[in-house]
C-alpha cells in the first residue's frame, strides 16, 4: 500500500486521517469531552422528535377514541400540557447547551493544535534550510504556512469529533430502533452506512485529485504573486504589465473553474444524501407497515422505529457533508505532512565534544549541484589567523567553497575540514558559532536596523550594536536617520541602498564575533572609498580572526596575506 502512495505520489485519505488524529494525543482528554457532549446532544434533539411524534400520536388516536374533535371543534383546545412538555422543553435546552460545550471543546483543540503544527513546520523549515529551501517557491511555502495549515481547523473542529459522535449516536440508534425490530434495526444500519461512508467515500474519490489540483494551483498563484510584486519596479520599467495582468487573471480564472468543479461535486453529493434519507425513510416506513399488515409487530412499533429513523440521520448528514470540504483539507493536510516528513539533506549534528577553533581545509573536494560540477578535486589550506583571499570569476565556485565550510551542503568526495576535523563530525551549533558568514545579498527583516544587526547576536546591548555599527562604517549613516538605530528599513530593506544594507551584513557578523569570518563579495555593492573603508576597518577588527575573503575584485585582494586563484572549480 505505502509503495502504490509512493509511486502515485499521493497517500490515501485515511492514512493522512490516521497521522492528524495522531497530533491529538496531548489533548485527548477533551477530545473524549467533546464527543461525549455531542453524541448527548444529538441524543437529546433525536429523542425530542420522537417523544414528541410518539406522544402526538397518543393523543390523536385517544381523541380518534373518545370523539371529543366533534365536542370540542378543536385539535388544540383537547391537548392539555403535562410532564410530557416538560421533557421536550429540557431536551430542547440540553440539545443547545451541550452542542455549545462540544463546539468550545472542539475549537479549544483545533486552535492548541494549529499552533502546535506550525511550531513543527517552522522547525521543519529551520531544518531543511538552507539546502532543501533552495529553489523552492516561496508562494506555495507561505501557501502551506497560511492558508494550508488554516484548512486544518476543519478537520480539528469540524471533522475529527463529528466523526465519532456519528459512530456512537449511530450505534445506540440502532440499538433503540432494533430493540423493537430486529429487521429495522439492519435497516437503519444500512441507511447510516450509506449515508455516513458509502456516498462520502464515492464523492472523496472523485474530489481527493481535484482538491490536490486546487491547493497546488492556489500555491503556484502565491508565488506568481510574490515574484511580481518583488519585480514591479522592472515590470513597469519594460512596460511588461499587461502580460504580467492576463497571466495573473489566466491563473485567477483557471482557480475559479476548480472551484467550480469541487462546488458541483459538493452539489451532486448534497442531492444524493438528501435523495438517499428518502428512500431510507419511507423505506423504513413501507417496510414497517408491511409487517404490520402481516401482524409481525404492532402499530407502536411502526410509529417509533419510523420517526427514530427520520429524525436520526443528522449526525451521519454531519459527517456526508464534512466530505464536500474534506477534499480541499485533506489536500492541505498531505502538503503540511510532506514537509513534516522531508528529510534534510544535511542532518544537524550533535552530542560531539565541543572543538575550538584551529584553522580549516578543503581536502580533494568534488561537489555538485545535481548533474552540474562546481567543485573537482579542490584542496585549500587555511591558517589560524591568517586572512586567506580568493579571487575569481562569477561561476567558479568561491561562493560554494564557503557554502561547504558553514556546512550548508556535504560533499560528494573528500571532505572539507575545522580545527582538523571533518565538519560532519562537529556539532552544528558549535561549528556555526565559531563562524561568521556574510553573504553577497544581505536578508533585511522588517524591522529597526538596531534590531537587524542584533540577528547576529540576539541579546546584544545597544553598546554592543553600536560598537559593530562602527567598525562596518555604517554608524555615521545610522545616526542621520529620522530615529537613528530605530528606524525600520521596510520590507526586504527597500528603503536602504544595496551597499548599506550590505554593511548592515558585515554589523551582523562583527556583532556575532566568531574567529572565523567568511566573507562572500563583501564589498560588490561599495564604491572605492566606502570599500577602503571597509577593508581597513576589516584589517583592524580581525587581527585575531581568520577570514575568508572572497571576490572577483582584485583592489579587495590587497587585504589578504595569501591570495588564491579559482578557475572553474580548481585553485590556480
Amino acid at each position: 500500500m505505502k509503495d502504490a502512495e509512493k509511486r502515485s505520489g499521493r497517500r490515501a485519505g485515511f492514512a493522512i486521517m490516521s497521522q492528524l488524529i495522531g497530533l491529538v494525543k496531548p489533548l485527548l482528554p477533551i477530545m473524549l469531552i467533546a464527543i461525549l457532549l455531542g453524541t448527548l446532544g444529538y441524543l437529546c434533539a433525536i429523542f425530542l422528535t420522537i417523544i414528541a411524534g410518539y406522544e402526538l400520536v397518543q393523543e390523536l388516536l385517544a381523541l380518534a377514541e373518545t370523539n371529543i374533535w366533534a365536542e370540542t371543534g378543536s385539535l388544540f383546545a383537547a391537548i392539555k400540557p403535562g410532564r410530557v412538555s416538560v421533557l421536550l422543553v429540557l431536551l430542547a435546552v440540553l440539545r443547545g447547551v451541550l452542542h455549545y460545550g462540544e463546539q468550545y471543546c472542539n475549537h479549544f483543540i483545533a486552535f492548541h493544535l494549529l499552533a502546535i503544527i506550525r511550531h513543527k513546520v517552522f522547525a521543519a523549515l529551520r531544518r531543511l534550510c538552507p539546502a532543501k529551501l533552495e529553489g523552492k517557491e516561496k508562494g506555495n511555502l507561505i501557501s502551506i504556512l497560511t492558508s494550508d495549515i488554516e484548512l486544518l481547523e476543519v478537520f480539528y473542529a469540524h471533522t475529527l469529533s463529528p466523526i465519532a459522535i456519528a459512530i456512537a449516536v449511530s450505534l445506540v440508534m440502532i440499538l433503540f430502533i432494533g430493540r423493537f425490530c430486529v429487521w429495522a434495526g439492519f435497516l437503519a444500519m444500512a441507511g447510516y452506512l450509506t449515508v455516513g461512508i458509502g456516498i462520502p467515500f464515492i464523492h472523496g474519490r472523485k474530489g481527493a485529485a481535484k482538491g490536490m489540483e486546487f491547493q497546488t494551483a492556489f500555491g503556484d498563484l502565491n508565488s506568481f504573486l510574490l515574484d511580481s510584486l518583488r519585480g514591479l519596479d522592472e515590470t513597469i520599467q519594460y512596460k511588461n504589465g499587461g502580460k504580467r495582468l492576463e497571466e495573473i487573471k489566466s491563473r485567477s480564472n483557471d482557480l475559479g473553474d476548480m472551484q467550480r468543479d469541487l462546488n458541483r461535486l459538493e452539489a451532486s453529493q448534497r442531492s444524493v444524501t438528501n435523495l438517499t434519507i428518502l428512500l431510507f425513510s419511507f423505506g423504513m416506513l413501507f417496510a414497517m407497515t408491511g409487517l404490520y399488515l402481516s401482524g409481525s409487530v404492532d402499530f407502536q412499533t411502526v410509529l417509533m422505529t419510523t420517526i427514530a429513523m427520520m429524525g436520526s440521520f443528522g449526525p451521519v448528514v454531519a459527517l456526508s457533508n464534512l466530505s464536500n470540504n474534506l477534499n480541499k483539507t485533506l489536500a492541505s493536510a498531505e502538503r503540511v505532512l510532506s514537509l513534516l516528513e522531508e528529510q534534510p539533506q544535511v542532518e544537524e549534528i550533535s552530542g560531539k565534544d565541543k572543538v575550538a577553533f584551529e584553522g580549516a581545509s578543503a581536502k580533494h573536494v568534488n561537489f555538485s549541484y545535481k548533474e552540474e560540477q562546481i567543485l573537482k578535486d579542490y584542496s585549500i589550506q587555511i591558517q589560524k589567523n591568517q586572512v586567506v583571499g580568493i579571487h575569481g570569476q562569477s561561476g567558479s565556485g568561491k561562493s560554494t567553497l564557503l557554502k561547504l565550510l558553514m556546512r550548508f551542503w556535504d560533499v560528494q568526495a573528500g571532505c572539507v575540514t575545522v580545527s582538523q576535523k571533518d565538519v560532519r563530525e562537529i556539532n552544528t551549533k558549535n561549528l556555526r558559532d565559531m563562524e561568521s558568514y556574510v553573504t553577497q545579498e544581505t536578508y533585511l527583516f522588517h524591522d529597526s536596523i538596531a534590531n537587524n544587526i542584533a540577528v547576529g547576536k540576539p541579546k546584544a546591548s545597544r553598546k554592543e550594536i553600536i560598537e559593530a555599527a562602527k567598525k562596518a562604517s555604517i554608524h555615521a549613516f545610522i545616526m542621520t536617520l529620522p530615529d537613528g538605530y530605530d528606524t525600520k528599513v521596510g520590507e526586504l530593506g527597500d528603503t536602504l541602498s544595496g551597499g548599506e544594507k550590505q554593511r548592515i551584513g558585515i554589523a551582523r557578523a562583527f556583532l556575532h564575533d566568531a574567529p572565523f569570518l567568511l566573507l562572500d563579495e563583501p564589498t560588490s555593492n561599495l564604491d572605492s572609498l566606502n570599500e577602503g573603508i571597509i577593508l581597513k576597518s576589516l584589517k583592524e577588527s580581525c587581527e585575531k580572526k581568520t577570514v575568508v575573503l572572497v571576490s572577483h575584485r582584485a583592489s579587495t585582494m590587497n587585504l589578504a596575506d595569501i591570495v588564491y586563484e579559482m578557475d572553474n572549480g580548481r585553485i590556480s
